[in-house]
């Protein structure tokens, strides 16, 4: 399934670029903007925005702060993973404590999961 955008988002998802969190920053310059095959930043899909977007992978990658781990941001994330799956997206999610306390670790896996998602989709 092609994906769809709400085009009324795409200036929040521009505001949200130029406002990375301290994590998203770090993920992104230290790691991301770098890695051999593309991502984008505050990508819009349907009617939300990833925060990484990775399309030769159909990978989405989602740092995660403490409102995401309440009972109604797990609904929400539930949810939103439901609906970027029917695009064919997976989604892989990491607490800012992570990006913080273990980039490496983070990195790793996001290689892993980039690498595994491009043999599937051979």
């Amino acid at each position: 399934m092609p994906l769809k955008y709400n085009g009324r988002i795409i200036p929040l998802a521009k505001q949200l670029r130029s406002n990375q969190t301290p994590q998203e920053r770090k993920l992104w310059y230290d790691y991301l903007s770098k890695y051999p095959i593309r991502f984008q930043r505050q990508k819009v899909i349907d009617c939300y925005i990833a925060d990484f977007y990775c399309y030769k992978a159909k990978l989405v990658i989602e740092l995660d702060g403490s409102q995401h781990f309440t009972g109604k941001g797990e609904e929400g994330d539930k949810i939103r993973t439901s609906v970027l799956g029917q695009f064919g997206l997976k989604v892989i999610r990491f607490s800012n404590n992570d990006v913080i306390n273990n980039f490496d670790g983070v990195c790793e896996a996001i290689d892993f999961e980039v690498q595994t998602r491009l043999k599937e989709l051979e």
